[in-house]
């Protein structure tokens, strides 16, 4: 069964898609927890970070990249922003299929929850 995020990139839910290329996927979060809250995705579902292998170092850099790259085109790089991957329920992943949140737009505490 495809996961919630699968079925976006498909296009069968909608969602406010922000950034895109032949690997990565980057969407509104429908829960944000900042005024900016972006979650970037590989087209290929990968369930947590515990499933990774040295094979998708390149992929969760694209990851990174994405997100880096959507910071400053948006125009909030130099102000700052997080990125945060959460693996299992016990640090909040609640949709399996991994997933770089990126939040900015005001000042994020520190440590955080």
């Amino acid at each position: 069964m495809p996961t919630l995020f699968t079925r976006i990139i498909q296009r069968e839910l909608p969602a406010r898609i922000v950034y895109e290329d032949e690997h990565v996927v980057g969407f509104a979060d429908i829960n944000p927890q900042a005024p900016v809250h972006v979650l970037f995705v590989p087209r290929r579902e990968i369930a947590t970070l515990n499933e990774l292998g040295a094979a998708d170092a390149d992929l969760v850099g694209r990851l990174v990249l994405a997100a880096a790259a959507y910071a400053k085109q948006e125009g909030f790089a130099e102000s700052g922003y997080r990125t945060v991957f959460n693996c299992n329920r016990d640090a909040g992943q609640t949709v399996f299929h991994i997933h770089l949140h990126l939040l900015a737009g005001r000042v994020l505490a520190w440590p955080p929850g």
